[in-house]
C-alpha cells in the first residue's frame, strides 16, 4: 500500500467518525473509522521510513587500478613473440 492508500484510509476513517450519523447493528462506525485512520498513520509512518532509507545514498569506496589494463594472453608484445 502506498502512500496514498494510507491518506484515502485516514480520510474514510476520518469521514466515518466525524461526518456520519449512521446506526448499524452490531457495528460502532465510529470504531471503524478510528482503526482506520490508526492503520493510515501506521502505514504513512511505514512508508516514509522506507522512502528514507531508500534516498540515502549507499557509502561505498572507490578502488583505482593503477597497474593498467593488460591482457596477458602468453605474448609479451601483442605479435606472438
Amino acid at each position: 500500500m502506498g502512500l496514498g492508500g494510507c491518506i484515502i484510509l485516514i480520510a474514510a476513517g476520518a469521514i466515518l467518525t466525524f461526518a456520519t450519523d449512521w446506526d448499524m447493528q452490531g457495528v460502532n462506525l465510529d470504531l471503524v473509522g478510528i482503526i482506520f485512520m490508526i492503520v493510515g498513520l501506521i502505514g504513512v509512518a511505514t512508508f516514509t521510513s522506507i522512502a528514507k532509507r531508500r534516498r540515502v545514498a549507499p557509502t561505498t569506496t572507490t578502488v583505482i587500478d593503477e597497474t593498467g589494463h593488460t591482457n596477458r594472453t602468453g605474448y609479451s608484445d601483442g605479435y606472438g613473440a
